[in-house]
């Protein structure tokens, strides 16, 4: 396999698309009491969107594969969304759906009320298997292979942005 078209996001472009996800919560009938961010890549546009909306934040880090470690946050983040909470989780891009569906189901398993749950992201594939309530651009990865790189994701070598990209093949193939 060939190497991606590694597509940098700009930082302007991801103000516009914190801006637009924000907007969209603000001006819509239902309103979150706290923003979650999805660790890793959810964290950056997540506190972006906190102020943006001026509602405290939590985080859930669900990319460090640390045994155990988000399930027992969901869990209890579960009781408060039972409890009436509103939730809104942030991540960066809805792709396959793997992270959303783990994080629902985890959710749903701790006795969650799925109404008082919203999923953001910055971008949302067409063709993903869950779908989200506010994105700020669409993209379709049946035509799409460019692999996104965020301002944070910036900061690691090529090298490691390529491998990431390459560990899940059906993505970009």
């Amino acid at each position: 396999m060939t190497d991606p078209e590694l597509h940098p996001i700009m930082y302007d472009g991801f103000i516009a698309d914190v801006r637009a996800v924000a907007d969209k919560v603000r001006t819509g009938a239902w309103t979150p009491d706290f923003v979650i961010g999805i660790g890793r890549g959810g964290l950056v546009p997540a506190v972006f969107i906190s102020h943006r909306l001026n509602l405290p934040m939590l985080s859930i880090d669900h990319s460090s594969k640390e045994p155990g470690f988000a399930d027992e946050l969901l869990g209890k983040v579960a009781m408060k969304s039972a409890a009436g909470t509103k939730l809104l989780f942030i991540d960066d891009i809805n792709d396959s759906g793997g992270t959303i569906d783990y994080i629902r189901r985890i959710l749903a398993d701790n006795g969650c009320d799925h109404g008082n749950l919203r999923f953001a992201v910055l971008l949302n594939n067409l063709r993903s298997k869950v779908v989200v309530d506010y994105w700020s651009q669409m993209i379709d990865r049946s035509s799409d292979k460019r692999w996104f790189v965020f301002p944070w994701e910036a900061m690691g070598s090529d090298d490691t942005i390529v491998e990431e990209a390459l560990s899940v093949p059906e993505r970009l193939a």
